[in-house]
């Protein structure tokens, strides 16, 4: 009897190759530790991050323009392209770039740039090329960024029907004891054998790929959510971020408009919430409907501090300044969600933390104190 109860714990267990088996577990992740795992992630997914207008990217197309004319220059062109590239208009960056390649041939920039142009106008094979290009070029640059960018293009190849991309990428939620969707690509990429701590090495390699992906290129991007959704729960077990990767998962299914691939995305948004107790030792799964409600705040709280930017960049064009220098005097620091308005916010988010480390410094300096006490003789 004991022997077939064990064969059925064993059985229940099972788990693939290098990742940990928790699913026996509860776990009381909160989102503040894995906002310390993953420092920038929420920022990104809720779009509060250090980025520009509409009306900024028309007046850089003028600047650059004009400069152009003036003083040609490699950096210009690639500003130029960018610039076209955030206003919606791919096809002019895409002639823009070619134009530069022209000008000044065999520049890894160049080939970045293309690379990511044709990515967004479908053209994958043909961005895979550039990006190859500028790899060869130079493998380290973006810290590695384009290695991700195009295993993550391979991996939309490999899951393409014909030649439309279909959303969702891969329908599989998570079940906490294994890689899904893209970050499982990047595993069976590696030979499907990896120890957990190798793979996890290259799932965070991917996630701070996507990351740079999001930032430089389209934060609200689906694709892009949908992917670091993947790799956030992939790391294993005890090592994931499954609240930040319900975040990415809501976060695409606000981004797309068919109603079956909302309902998907929300799905799997769900998904990761298994096994996640409600914060401060309540009892019970921490459901979606409350995620979805912090969810909510820290988006507005995300538009609120957008629309100053954008209000702010469209005085600074109207004035006839320069809007670039006037930008990086107002914004210096990067923001973080959920800091109180006029504090340092690049470290609010670590003051969870901080607070209880003072806390248990004081608890110690105090208990030495008594212990000192106790160790010196009175005086009769």
């Amino acid at each position: 009897m004991l022997r077939r109860f064990v064969l059925a714990v064993l059985l229940l267990c099972t788990v693939p190759a290098g990742f940990d088996c928790g699913a026996c577990l509860w776990d009381r992740d909160t989102l503040v530790m894995e906002r310390q795992r993953f420092p920038t992630a929420l920022e990104l997914i809720t779009g509060k991050f250090l980025r520009h207008s509409a009306d900024f990217y028309r007046w850089r197309v003028d600047d650059r323009r004009k400069r152009i004319e003036a003083e040609p220059s490699p950096e210009l062109y690639d500003d130029l392209a960018v610039a076209y590239e955030k206003m919606g208009n791919t096809e002019q960056a895409i002639r823009v770039i070619e134009k530069k390649a022209a000008l000044y041939p065999g520049l890894y920039s160049t080939h970045a740039n293309l690379g990511t142009f044709l990515f967004h106008s479908g053209e994958y094979e043909l961005g895979l090329a550039e990006i190859d290009k500028a790899l060869a070029i130079n493998p380290d640059a973006h810290f590695g960024r384009e290695i991700y960018q195009e295993l993550l293009v391979e991996y939309l190849l490999s899951v393409t029907q014909g030649s439309q991309l279909s959303l969702p990428l891969s329908k599989k939620g998570t079940s906490g004891m294994g890689p899904v969707g893209f970050g499982a690509f990047l595993v069976a990429n590696e030979g499907g054998s990896v120890a957990a701590v190798d793979a996890r090495e290259v799932i965070d390699g991917a996630i701070a790929g996507v990351l740079g992906m999001m930032k430089f290129g389209n934060y609200d991007s689906p694709v892009l959510l949908e992917a670091l959704g993947d790799l956030l729960v992939s790391r294993g077990f005890d090592f994931d971020a499954k609240q930040l990767a319900a975040r990415a998962y809501l976060k695409a299914s606000y981004e797309v408009q068919e109603k079956t691939v909302q309902q998907v995305y929300r799905d799997k948004a769900k998904s990761c919430l298994k096994f996640q107790t409600r914060e401060n030792g309540g009892e019970g799964e921490f459901t979606l409907a409350e995620l979805e409600s912090q969810f909510q705040s820290e988006l507005n709280e995300a538009n609120v501090w957008y629309e100053i930017i954008k209000k702010k960049e469209k005085e600074w064009v109207t004035a006839g300044g320069n809007v670039e220098q006037a930008f990086e005097s107002e914004y210096y620091e990067p923001p973080v969600v959920g800091a109180p308005s006029g504090s340092n916010e690049s470290d609010s988010v670590w003051l969870p933390v901080s607070g209880v480390l003072c806390a248990v410094l004081v608890a110690v300096s105090f208990a030495r104190v008594r212990q000192r006490k106790k160790a010196t003789p009175r005086e009769e």
